[in-house]
């Protein structure tokens, strides 16, 4: 059976990172429509309410299952609103190292909740899971993003020409749902990706989340 992470859910001072459900598909399906995440993520598009329940009942399970990382609803303690989603993917076992990518709905940005969301998942790899190595990619144009890497502590390793695909057309809609990437066949551009690295020793400098053991809990192996 392949290594795999426990069904976790993930709590830092204003969020709460849990496994997929159903009842998010309504949020997640317009999170995935904003032009941004569109334009700079590889997330499946048209990302639509359907998908979103496949996600949450099938593709996300079976992505932790099967070894390549796992998928994370963020919603607000307050609020209980869906602010965005975070994904581990790439992992490898032997290294103990993986790659996070993340999305923040729109009315969510400027708040802080993506770093927040991003340390909350690296104290629990690094504390709780032994992982060595968080990898973190971002397109070159996309400097929101880059801010956040480096907000968090993440050390910038070098460009990776050539290496991305921004998408700049409307989503396609005349293809079956699946969950591999689909643009349409123009209005796109190549781009460079900037490589992040973040180490158990680059949190160091970085203040702790209140409680941190306290706020994370197996909820199924």
């Amino acid at each position: 059976m392949a290594a795999s992470f426990p069904e976790t859910a993930i709590s830092t001072e204003r969020l709460l990172l849990r496994p997929l459900e159903v009842g998010d598909a309504p949020a997640l399906a317009e999170l995935m429509a904003d032009e941004l995440v569109h334009a700079w993520t590889d997330f499946p598009q048209p990302f639509t309410e359907d998908l979103a329940v496949r996600w949450a009942t099938a593709l996300a399970p079976a992505h932790r299952a099967e070894g390549h990382g796992i998928r994370f609803t963020v919603t607000e303690h307050l609020t209980q609103r869906v602010v965005g989603l975070v994904e581990l993917r790439h992992t490898d076992w032997r290294l103990r190292a993986t790659e996070i990518c993340y999305v923040t709905a729109a009315w969510a940005r400027g708040e802080g909740y993506a770093g927040e969301a991003v340390l909350g998942v690296a104290q629990w790899l690094f504390e709780d899971r032994g992982f060595q190595r968080l990898e973190m990619r971002t397109a070159a144009g996309n400097t929101a993003a880059q801010q956040v890497a480096q907000k968090v502590g993440c050390i910038s390793e070098g460009v990776l020409r050539s290496a991305w695909i921004v998408r700049e057309s409307e989503p396609r809609t005349d293809a079956p749902l699946t969950d591999e990437p689909r643009t349409a066949a123009t209005g796109e551009s190549r781009s460079d990706l900037i490589l992040w690295s973040l180490l158990p020793e680059d949190m160091e400098e970085i203040p702790p989340l209140p409680d941190p053991r306290a706020g994370r809990y197996v909820l199924r192996d």
